[in-house]
């Protein structure tokens, strides 16, 4: 059993955070280092942001349109179903459209990083790299980094538009209610702070995501079974740990927006 022995499961999880708090700071470094392996970001941003994007539209679009259902139906029993636009659009944009993207994007991609890097590991491909005088993490893990933190953000946007515009449909379709209005309650009650939450919390999601899908991987041990493990700690990892920095981050921004609340 993984928790047999508290001691040493405690020590390993010490140990993990540690390796991954030196990993993640070196790959940050990187980001500034020359040289710029521009055809991987390139590639990477391509796998990651156009990949995904079938996924987030629709993730965006069901998450908007269920957000306008359920407020018009609670909404309708104070007479203020006028607020549906502006409830979803602050909703999508300021909390469901950064965290939706960042766990879908972790579950399609921090899965295949770490499933790829793992697989070089296994194969010793890595230590060919190494042995032909190439860094590792410069070639394979900082272009990934990158291309994620890069694209993210874009997709999180298109999950914002997305959902408004599920919401649009839903509230004019099935509510039967007045588009015009919805349009104009969340383009009105839209400011700069819930632009720049939905905006900042995404390169937060990026970086970890991917970080955390390399860094998995370059640990994998174990074969081809140690590849499936790894794949499942890196999406599950890094969905928890989105989900955490998510409420951080919004504690910060609302401390530093305060009349955003």
């Amino acid at each position: 059993m993984a928790f047999s022995n508290p001691e040493q499961t405690a020590k390993r999880i010490v140990l993990t955070v540690q390796d991954y708090s030196l990993f993640a700071w070196n790959a940050f470094l990187n980001l500034f280092r020359p040289p710029v392996y521009w055809t991987d970001f390139l590639l990477q941003a391509d796998i990651i942001g156009v990949g995904s994007l079938p996924i987030v539209v629709l993730a965006g679009v069901s998450t908007g349109g269920v957000l306008a259902l359920q407020s018009a139906a609670t909404m309708a029993n104070f007479g203020v179903t006028s607020v549906t636009g502006q409830f979803v659009s602050l909703t999508m944009i300021r909390e469901l459209g950064p965290v939706l993207t960042g766990i879908m994007v972790a579950g399609r991609n921090a899965s295949s990083m770490a499933s790829e890097l793992g697989s070089m590991i296994v194969t010793e491909q890595i230590d060919a790299m190494r042995a032909l005088g190439v860094d590792p993490t410069r070639k394979l893990v900082t272009p990934r980094i990158f291309a994620s933190i890069f694209v993210v953000m874009f997709l999180t946007i298109m999950a914002d538009a997305a959902g408004i515009f599920g919401g649009a449909g839903v509230t004019v379709f099935m509510n039967h209610h007045n588009g015009m209005q919805y349009f104009s309650m969340a383009y009105e009650h839209l400011g700069y702070p819930d632009i720049v939450q939905g905006l900042v919390k995404p390169l937060f999601f990026g970086y970890i995501l991917s970080s955390i899908g390399c860094f998995y991987g370059l640990r994998t041990t174990g074969g081809t079974e140690g590849v499936g493990r790894s794949t499942i700690q890196a999406v599950v990892v890094s969905s928890v740990l989105i989900i955490f920095v998510d409420f951080m981050l919004t504690q910060l921004l609302l401390s530093l927006f305060p009349h955003a609340l």
